[in-house]
């Protein structure tokens, strides 16, 4: 009976030892499975991570195109009519070139209220535009909106560094400079 029950034991023990050699076989499947699967489960998220960041910069980036293209647009709405005002100021000038010629008869009177009428249509077309005539006798030289053609002696040392005459002169539309003035600067 002691065999017996020593026999049994044996099994139980046996069986309890191979119980025991499964599970950790099973624990081990079960771990090497779960590595692959955790690794690949943090790739995805690697992966989602990069295109969640890759879609907010090219969604920011296309926000900065549309705000550029939005100014763009501004700007040449705002600056159309600088071409057409370049090629038009020589001609404004020699219409008031020829208002300082004098004349006697009265068909150069008329010619000349002609021009005069011209000249103030012409101007208000400007003005509607935004482009306007640089106010420079008397101001301070601003190479900005100046060009100094010569200098002249100052009369008294408040007159130096300011423009004594326009030669020419100068536009701008809105903030920016078709033409500068061509003056001559008291030193």
């Amino acid at each position: 009976m002691k065999d017996k029950n020593e026999e049994m034991n044996s099994r139980s023990n046996e069986e309890e030892l191979d119980q025991v050699l499964e599970e950790e076989t099973d624990q081990q499947v079960d771990s090497n499975e779960e590595d692959p699967i955790q690794a690949e489960l943090e790739q995805v998220k690697q992966q989602l991570s990069e295109s969640e960041d890759r879609y907010l910069r090219l969604q920011a980036e296309l926000a900065n195109i549309q705000k550029r293209n939005q100014r763009d647009r501004e700007m040449a709405t705002r600056y159309r009519s600088q071409d057409l005002a370049k090629n038009l100021l020589p001609a404004l000038d020699n219409m008031e070139r020829a208002l300082t010629i004098q004349v006697e008869d009265e068909a150069g009177k008329n010619l000349k209220k002609g021009v005069e009428m011209v000249i103030e249509s012409i101007d208000q077309a400007l003005k509607s535009e935004g482009i306007e005539v640089i106010d420079a006798e008397g101001k301070p030289f601003d190479p900005n909106y100046h060009e100094a053609y010569t200098q002249v002696p100052a009369d008294s040392e408040e007159d130096s560094g300011t423009v004594a005459q326009v030669f020419e002169k100068g536009y701008k539309l809105h903030d920016r400079v078709l033409r500068a003035a061509k003056v001559a600067v008291y030193q």
